[in-house]
């Protein structure tokens, strides 16, 4: 995934849904289907979170997630949890926490950008 740092610092306001986001190809260990692609920005810090934002194309990958509160800007997907099973619907507006360590497949079916606070 690559990461190009936005410099939130120094303003006021960024606009999520227009930033542009370099995306690469999800690597071949991490691809279930399709091809996926993903990438992220890092907008700065807050209160000792990092606060970015971070983007998929449609397809399906497995993750090992951070500890981490979102908020879906557009796209729509399931996560679903590994360790239990559980299937999550995404859609725009909608706020999730992931804990550290669970273990996570993203299927995207519509680009799908968050904002994210780790």
């Amino acid at each position: 995934m690559l990461d190009t740092t936005a410099n939130f610092d120094n303003t006021l306001k960024i606009a999520a849904t227009e930033l542009g986001i370099e995306l690469e190809a999800v690597s071949a260990e991490q691809r279930l289907a399709g091809q996926p692609h993903t990438g992220s920005a890092t907008l700065g810090e807050f209160n000792g979170s990092e606060i970015g934002v971070w983007e998929m194309t449609p397809g399906a990958m497995s993750d090992v997630e951070a500890d981490e509160i979102f908020i879906v800007l557009f796209g729509a997907g399931t996560v679903e949890f590994e360790e239990t099973g559980e299937t999550v619907l995404l859609g725009a507006g909608d706020v999730m926490r992931l804990r550290e360590g669970q273990r996570t497949v993203w299927t995207v079916t519509q680009t799908l950008r968050k904002v994210y606070f780790a």
